[in-house]
């Protein structure tokens, strides 16, 4: 190293990271990538995506109105998340369903009541949910299916009838056990925000330099590829660390998702993810040399594949083999990965430093692609 001449200069590389530093602060575009789209990205997917079941609207045609059957009903309408809806017919339930205007219908035919006092016939209740939306369905079926067994069991319990549960099961949800769905979307969005930031940023800033000519200006000077390269890295790698932190402030405070990981794990990790997606988007701007083209470019390589095959809304693991194979290629996943073990779990070493050496390869993958792509021409 020197501070001049023909080798790496620590002297140009600080200037030219200062004059990166001075278009961060002078370009308004810039401070609101960094500092605001957080943010509101954020609070988008943290409250406007929601894979918690509330309630749900279930319909109920009783064609028995036996006392049975209204304890039954009674039962049904004590639960927080059943929202009882009566329906006169057949004809009116199937109507009401086409209509996607319930979720699901429970059905007791006019025999309810001797079915459960002598256990004629077959099934003492029909349940009805709607297969359009699989998960709902499930929901729907297995809570009504709850409710019946607690009520049956009260029922044998009063009458006196002799009853065995072979077992007894006490539900325990570990890592995030209020269940809310919030809890896990959160870490992984700040994965998504990390995406834009970095390879937006890079991407178009460079482009806008390339647009306006400065681009030609710089590689007139003596700069060296490396020091081009790192003068592009590390005011951004500074702006995403400043971006991480403040989504992990507003999320364990604003909306309150709890964190038990360690913060210097969470920095080496946020480290090795913005160092792939920087190099991603210093390689698009380097192709592209246009604002427009590296804006849609950062879309179509970044965002979408983060969002889709990160694995923060849409499971892995359920994907086609193919796709579970092109997920490999993006860092979201394991970052994703690593920012939901270390908020909901804390420190697994096993899966943390496994994700880390993925997110290493494909660091050193893009920023090859991207020196190999870099001229010290104009060409």
């Amino acid at each position: 190293m020197n501070s001049g001449g023909s080798g790496f200069s620590l002297r140009r590389l600080r200037a030219l990271n200062k004059k990166e530093f001075l278009q961060i602060v002078r370009d308004p575009s810039s401070i609101l990538i960094a500092f605001i789209l957080p943010v509101v990205m954020l609070f988008f997917i943290g409250y406007a995506i929601n894979l918690d079941t509330s309630r749900v609207r279930v319909g109920l045609l009783a064609l028995d109105g036996g006392e049975k059957a209204k304890s039954f009903i009674s039962a049904l309408q004590a639960s927080p998340v059943i929202d009882l809806y009566p329906i006169l017919s057949q004809e009116s339930l199937l109507r009401e369903m086409a209509q996607k205007k319930l979720r699901g219908a429970v059905v007791l035919q006019n025999d309810f009541s001797a079915k459960v006092i002598i256990g004629q016939g077959g099934a003492a209740i029909q349940v009805i949910a709607d297969g359009g939306e699989p998960n709902t369905a499930n929901f729907v079926q297995a809570y009504i299916m709850g409710i019946w067994q607690n009520w049956s069991l009260a029922h044998s319990q009063e009458n006196a009838i002799k009853t065995t549960r072979p077992i007894d099961i006490h539900t325990r949800a570990w890592f995030n056990p209020s269940a809310i769905s919030r809890n896990f979307l959160i870490p992984g969005s700040i994965a998504i925000v990390l995406t834009v930031i970095g390879a937006m940023l890079t991407s178009m800033v460079v482009a806008r330099e390339w647009e306006r000519g400065t681009m030609e200006a710089l590689l007139s000077t003596p700069i060296k590829k490396l020091e081009l390269l790192l003068s592009k890295i590390i005011p951004y790698y500074t702006l995403g660390m400043a971006a991480m932190f403040l989504c992990l402030i507003v999320a364990t405070t604003i909306m309150d998702v709890p964190f038990r990981g360690s913060i210097l794990i969470l920095c080496v990790i946020s480290t090795l993810f913005l160092g792939c997606v920087l190099g991603m988007g210093l390689l698009i701007s380097t192709v592209t040399r246009n604002q427009f083209n590296a804006a849609s470019a950062t879309l179509l390589i970044g965002f979408l594949p983060a969002m889709i095959l990160g694995g923060i809304v849409f499971e892995i693991a359920s994907m086609p083999l193919i796709l579970r194979f092109i997920s490999r290629l993006f860092p979201t996943r394991y970052y994703a990965n690593s920012l939901q073990t270390i908020f909901q779990t804390g420190f697994v070493p096993e899966l943390i430093w496994t994700n880390a050496f993925f997110l290493i390869i494909l660091m050193f993958f893009w920023f090859g692609i991207t020196a190999k792509k870099t001229k010290r021409n104009l060409e």
